[in-house]
């Protein structure tokens, strides 16, 4: 099968970068029966990063296993500001962190922090292990999965949360709705539910002038960033249109005093 034939059948199945992504497929394929069966099952849809094995994140290859969150680029973001933002020897921890993406492309920039990631996700877990020294790898629900050790120590918490609302998952692109865990995209009713429960949990976790980073859709900005406020947190918001990048940026000053 040739990377012509390849091009187009993925062009034919609606792949708007069917060139690269027949480049990326003949590569990854042991012969030509497996690159039949790659490209098949692109074309019916499955995630290509899925069929790789792995997703280009932040300049870095991060390993991305069957039914979980591929890293969209729009999350760079987080990265950028907890990089720029973290103190020098902080610890930093990536919650809802799927394959570990976050974490890992903010070890790359700042080697000097100490990392931990959670999931609730079995199959995050196990795959975020990949990437990341298994030990900072944590299983459980938000908080409640990370040592007790960390508690009132964490300078920087990123979270790209569910937050599809729960009636917005039917309409999603079936790449994502059809191959990615419930769990890592259905955000309740609002799409809002994690962040509640972030925002009503992290002043035990985050130590003075601790700050959370967490993406939300620009139509949830002033909904995510009210909820943070009324929790206690000094809140400002930042966005990144040529990405369509959206985060809020919550600081730990008031929640803290309130306490």
């Amino acid at each position: 099968m040739s990377i012509d034939d390849v091009v187009r059948r993925l062009r034919a199945a609606g792949c708007v970068f069917a060139e690269q992504e027949a480049t990326l497929l003949v590569e990854a394929a042991d012969d030509d029966a497996h690159l039949r069966r790659l490209v098949s099952a692109r074309s019916a849809g499955r995630p290509l990063e899925h069929l790789l094995g792995w997703a280009e994140f932040d300049g870095l290859r991060i390993v991305v296993a069957d039914g979980v969150f591929v890293p969209r680029q729009r999350t760079r973001l987080l990265v950028e500001v907890a990089a720029a933002r973290a103190p020098r020897g902080g610890v930093a921890v990536d919650l809802c962190c799927g394959s570990g993406a976050l974490l890992v492309a903010l070890a790359a920039r700042r080697p000097d922090l100490e990392g931990h990631a959670a999931d609730l996700d079995p199959a995050a877990v196990a795959c975020a292990r990949q990437n990341l020294p298994p030990e900072c790898v944590h299983a459980g629900d938000l908080f409640d999965a990370l040592p007790a050790r960390l508690r009132g120590r964490i300078d920087v918490v990123v979270a790209n949360a569910p937050y599809v609302p729960t009636e917005a998952i039917a309409a999603m692109p079936a790449e994502a709705r059809d191959h990615e865990h419930r769990i890592a995209l259905d955000g309740g009713t609002d799409g809002l539910d994690l962040h509640r429960r972030v925002a009503a949990h992290a002043a035990r976790w985050l130590g003075p002038g601790g700050l959370l980073v967490i993406e939300v859709a620009p139509a949830q900005l002033v909904a995510a960033a009210s909820l943070l406020s009324t929790a206690g947190f000094d809140v400002e918001t930042v966005t990144d249109d040529e990405r369509d990048a959206t985060a809020v940026l919550a600081t730990l000053t008031r929640a803290r005093n309130a306490r």
